[in-house]
């Protein structure tokens, strides 16, 4: 009874092992699966960054006095703006936005420290390039947040020198969790990890199925002892174990150039990783059985694999804002699911536990999508 259930498992050991050897010998598929994943964080990791500091700024002061260079200061201080270029008056802002000397422009008017001292309104005017809306939205909200604080103290110190108490005001004291920085590669670099594994995953394993009917060799596995069953999780079990490779490989990379640490524990965020992957397998193994050759392989993978899970997932366009068929596809997303227990597990230290949701549908779709997976391959080897 030992050797019979040794069997099995010898032969689904021989299947596994002759795959990694294959994989060894194929530099290009080895350093897809190891290599790519740590590139593409390091590259959309820093390339997607959507923190906006250091915005280039032209000045044109008119007024040139104390309370004019003070509302300057308070501008470059804020580390959101870089003074860049002063600008006479009569200057021509269109040449310098048209020529990207500067994203901004402030424009003092003159008196405008006299209308200060007066205690009438002073104006200043901000003039942006609004090409790309998003950075131009997020500049103006800091800009006007800049000038509210130097009301304020303009304010406090007219009362104070008028000899008069300063009035109560409303203070306000934000706190931001879990981020308090605000560094969107915070939220993005988790994202990214779903997004890569997702189409690793998927890639690699349709190519070694489909490069197996390519070569003429699935003939020969299909001629053997071999089941069906010891012969589908032969071909998985050694892309289980480099995506998980890679899964720890992203993490030290994200550790190490983004400073970002898991907080919850790490079993969890194993446990919830593999059955990510099982699914993604499971969608590998899907599209190697309606592909007959490599070239659809890749195509429908990355294709099928790639856009949801960066469109559909919530990992750069928030899916509340999106239409509502939108909003329904998501759901069909295992990359949404993922990256709301990626995310919680990384940044909030939670488990699994709030998660359960989430887990029980990733736990499905592995299923399921594996399972039919299983099925169409397994009618595939009986016809053969």
């Amino acid at each position: 009874m030992a050797r019979d259930g040794a069997g099995p498992l010898r032969k689904l050991w021989a299947v596994a092992l002759k795959e990694m050897r294959q994989t060894a010998r194929d530099s290009l598929s080895l350093t897809m699966l190891l290599g790519v994943p740590a590139f593409m964080l390091l590259l959309y990791g820093y390339a997607l960054n959507r923190d906006v500091r250091h915005v280039p700024m032209a000045v044109q002061d008119r007024d040139m006095t104390a309370a004019s260079r003070d509302l300057v200061a308070s501008f470059v201080n804020s580390t959101y703006f870089d003074r860049v270029l002063d600008l006479p008056a009569g200057a021509d802002f269109e040449r310098v936005t048209e020529r990207r000397l500067a994203k901004a422009i402030l424009v003092i008017p003159e008196r405008f420290g006299a209308d200060l001292a007066a205690g009438r309104t002073a104006r200043v005017q901000m003039i942006m390039d609004g090409t790309d809306a998003t950075t131009a939205t997020t500049v103006l909200s800091y800009a006007a947040s800049i000038v509210a604080e130097t009301n304020v103290d303009i304010e406090r110190r007219s009362l104070l020198r008028a000899g008069a108490a300063p009035p109560a005001v409303l203070r306000y004291e934000p706190r931001v969790w879990y981020n308090p920085e605000l560094r969107s590669s915070n939220f993005l670099v988790p994202g990214l990890m779903g997004f890569i594994l997702m189409l690793t995953a998927v890639i690699s394993t349709a190519l070694s199925v489909v490069r197996e009917k390519e070569r003429g060799t699935m003939e020969q596995l299909r001629v053997t002892a071999l089941r069906p069953g010891q012969l589908i999780l032969g071909k998985v079990v050694p892309f289980l174990c480099i995506s998980l490779l890679a899964s720890a490989i992203i993490l030290v990379a994200a550790w190490l150039l983004f400073g970002i640490e898991v907080r919850g524990p790490f079993l969890d965020l194993f446990v919830v990783t593999l059955i990510y992957l099982v699914g993604a397998l499971g969608y590998g193994l899907l599209v190697s059985s309606f592909s007959d050759s490599q070239a659809m392989a890749f195509q429908v993978g990355s294709v099928t694999s790639m856009l949801p899970a960066i469109f559909l997932s919530g990992f750069i366009f928030p899916i509340r804002s999106m239409p509502a068929a939108l909003q329904g596809i998501t759901y069909a997303v295992p990359a949404r699911y993922y990256l709301i227990v990626l995310r919680g597990i990384i940044q909030k230290g939670a488990g699994l536990g709030p998660y359960w949701e989430q887990m029980l549908f990733l736990i499905a779709y592995a299923l399921v999508v594996f399972g039919v997976a299983w099925i169409r391959l397994a009618r595939d080897e009986a016809r053969g």
